[in-house]
């Protein structure tokens, strides 16, 4: 005992003054990293509202400015907005914003970019930022960050540090009495296990049980992870599939992983005696399909092509894509009632047109909930026979699927499950239509991370659970906790493959519009616009063409001079929602050409049929105006796609402000598809557009979709997905050794 205690003594007050010297400094790199992440925040968002903000500035309305603040103030964080002019007057500010603050807030003593003050509201994070009309700067936008989170969390960290040590010094303790009474052989041996690298508890482990890992390796796990996430967020390189297959083998220790999706990414169908290979227009499978390469691991969907039987094995298998096989594809096989419930009706008529709010009435029945129960089952079933391990990663896609997750969790419980919704989330009142609403949100409650593409969705999610579910919604950390299973409701704006995959093989520029010309009959002098959607009522392809007619005639000049080419490719044709759209669309497209043709000349070229994804893109490069006019999309993949293509770096986006993509895309012309005379100006402003300004915008938006590419977005996931398992994982060994002492006691 005298002994214990000579140790245990010095060990006692090295502690301490360990802790006392590691406190501070771990508050300071805290505050820190939180001053460097607000900063990049505060960029994101002036970035985000210099479009809008400027053009609301110039033409002196308050109300606008007013509506674009209080929407910006929507992140949690976001404490106040203020716009002072050249002058140093304050023009316009939130009524947040302290007045003490003035238009020159105090600078920080290194001279950086920001200042952290404290007021009577607490510690805020001040940022200045120039906001510019075009070439010339208007004033200065100044934007104030709640930071009283940040106490809250250093009180946090060192409580748990406190605590650490404490533990630590228990731990140790406890073990160096526990020698101190073993013969001094015993000891010895012990010592000599230790500096071997054995575990201190190996020798006093029950026969055939495995060796208790020494505390300090775990310390140094969870460190080298809590640095690894930090430098993960912080770094700037671009994301690739090397980087993405990185993070599977070192922090997902090469984990299993599988897609689960209705689309499938290769459709096999006959044409006659042969069997042709079909690409899907599909904004999922742009995005999934590279990252599954990148992955190889198996996507499961379903087998929808006319020749998908006879291309798979007895199993449904095939290895893809057909040129380099990287990745399994298992097709799952629906009768044709089940396609037509579970997929034409309850997915399509149902909740398409209910989170879209697009004007179209959805419609829910029983016999269709039948079949989506049933289906979802099917697809269940199919992961669970496909695993190779009983804790896989499972990426489930989309509205189709929304009761996978519950039941994937009740077949394999250890599962890592990341549900990724598509489409927009409504509202709860909204939401509330649907019958079977507590059934979905119970399905999805089942994933460990449920993601969508926007915060806005996350909020809606959030209050729409709230409002149906009985469930604990932490707000703060973004999670809801139902039925004993904890989920992350997190954001993660999906993105497009970076290199363009036709980055090494497409024609240039010039080639490609002569291509284009050459295809469509058009003079060397016409300016092309490209629209390229689904044949969808959520597209705004109406809109689109009513914005064309009205350019035509406010500005007869471009008759014979601007053409539209629509790609619209079949979608959904046997619902008769679409059919009728599609005719309509026919029709509109007839009137137009009808009133403004001539010799030969339509405005509108609409091309109702499905296009290859190397065609698409040279209809991109050899395009003068891309439009994209969704009524309510997710995110919108092909303002994305269209930027890519651009390396000459010209051609003009206009772009829907009800997509995701507005947000990520300040620099395109954004419009609201529902304001006729708004698009069409923002057409005349594309097609007149000086080269310069046409080079500033796509450079700037080139310079964000390479960024935050869709290997960036697989790798959020996937990153967070890799630190939930690693902390279940030291759960569970914790919890399995506290058993283990509480029966050998």
């Amino acid at each position: 005992m005298h002994l214990s205690l000579r140790f245990i003594v010095p060990l006692t007050v090295a502690l301490a003054l360990l802790a006392y010297l590691l406190v501070p400094l771990v508050d300071k790199l805290a505050l820190r990293w939180w001053i460097n992440d607000l900063d990049t925040r505060s960029e994101l968002v002036a970035n985000t509202l210099q479009g809008q903000l400027a053009g609301a500035i110039e033409q002196g309305s308050t109300t606008k400015v007013e509506q674009i603040f209080m929407r910006a103030l929507q992140d949690e964080r976001l404490y106040a907005l203020a716009f002072c002019d050249e002058r140093g007057k304050m023009r316009y500010s939130t009524p947040t914003y302290p007045s003490t603050l003035g238009c020159r807030p105090p600078a920080s003593a290194e001279g950086e970019a920001h200042s952290v003050i404290r007021l009577r509201q607490g510690p805020l994070h001040v940022v200045q930022r120039p906001l510019f009309e075009g070439a010339d700067r208007i004033g200065t936008l100044i934007l104030v960050h709640d930071m009283s989170f940040v106490d809250r969390r250093s009180a946090d960290t060192r409580l748990y540090l406190i605590g650490l040590f404490v533990v630590l010094g228990v731990v140790v303790s406890l073990v160096t009495v526990s020698i101190a009474h073993l013969s001094w052989r015993g000891w010895v041996a012990g010592v000599r296990s230790l500096l071997r690298g054995e575990g201190i508890l190996q020798p006093f482990s029950r026969p055939g049980s495995s060796p208790v890992h020494p505390l300090a390796s775990e310390l140094r796990a969870l460190l080298r992870e809590l640095d690894q996430s930090r430098r993960g967020r912080d770094q700037s390189a671009i994301w690739s599939p090397e980087m993405l297959r990185n993070v599977l083998h070192e922090q997902l220790l090469g984990d299993e992983v599988l897609v689960v999706s209705n689309r499938e990414p290769f459709i096999h169908n006959r044409d006659g005696d042969e069997i042709t290979l079909l690409r899907p227009a599909s904004g999922l499978v742009t995005a999934l399909e590279p990252v599954m390469r990148a992955c190889s691991g198996t996507w499961i969907a379903h087998g929808s092509g006319s020749a998908d039987r006879e291309t798979a094995d007895a199993r449904g298998r095939l290895r893809v894509p057909p040129d380099n096989p990287s990745y399994t594809l298992r097709r799952v096989w629906l009768s044709a009632e089940e396609e037509r419930g579970y997929y034409n009706g309850f997915a399509n008529e149902g909740l398409w047109p209910l989170c879209h709010i697009a004007h179209v009435r959805p419609v829910f029945r029983s016999a269709d909930w039948e079949q989506y129960l049933r289906v979802n089952r099917r697809f269940a079933d199919a992961v669970r026979d496909e695993v190779r391990t009983d804790d896989p990663v499972v990426l489930v896609q989309d509205y189709h699927l929304a009761l996978v997750p519950r039941m994937i969790r009740e077949r394999l419980p250890k599962a890592t499950i990341i549900m990724f919704w598509h489409i927009p989330w409504p509202n709860p009142e909204s939401f509330s239509i649907c019958p079977w609403r507590e059934e979905l949100l119970e399905g999805m409650l089942g994933s460990t991370i449920l993601g969508f593409h926007t915060r806005f969705h996350c909020q809606n999610f959030v209050e729409t659970v709230d409002r149906h579910l009985e469930a604990r919604i932490e707000r703060e950390s973004s999670t809801i906790s139902y039925g004993g299973q904890l989920t992350r409701v997190e954001s993660y704006p999906i993105s497009i493959q970076w290199p363009p995959e036709w980055i090494d093989s497409q024609l240039s520029v010039s080639l490609c519009r002569a291509k284009v010309l050459r295809i469509e009959k058009l003079a060397d002098d016409v300016l092309v616009g490209i629209g390229v959607d689904r044949m969808d009522y959520t597209k705004g392809i109406l809109e689109r063409f009513l914005a064309v007619e009205r350019l035509l005639e406010v500005h007869p000049e471009f008759i014979g001079r601007f053409v539209l080419v629509q790609i619209a490719a079949p979608s959904r044709s046997s619902l008769d929602e679409y059919h009728n759209f599609e005719m309509r669309v026919r029709a509109l497209a007839a009137r137009i050409n009808a009133t403004f043709g001539r010799d030969g000349y339509e405005p509108i070229r609409l091309k109702v049929e499905h296009h290859g994804s190397q065609s698409v893109n040279e209809y991109y490069r050899a395009a003068d105006v891309c439009i994209v006019t969704s009524l309510h999309d997710g995110m919108n993949l092909v303002a994305k796609e269209f930027v890519a293509s651009r390396d000459d770096e010209q051609g003009v986006l206009v772009l829907s402000q009800f997509t995701g993509a507005a947000r990520e895309l300040p620099d395109a012309l954004i419009v609201n598809p529902y304001h006729i005379e708004n698009c069409a100006d923002a057409l005349y402003k594309a097609l007149t557009m000086p080269t310069d300004e046409k080079r500033v915008r796509m450079r700037s938006m080139r310079r964000l979709v390479q960024e935050f590419n869709v290997y960036r977005w697989a790798g959020s996931m996937l990153l967070d997905a890799a630190r939930l398992r690693q902390r279940q994982r030291v759960s569970a060994r914790i919890f399995a050794h506290q058993r283990d002492a509480g029966i050998e006691a």
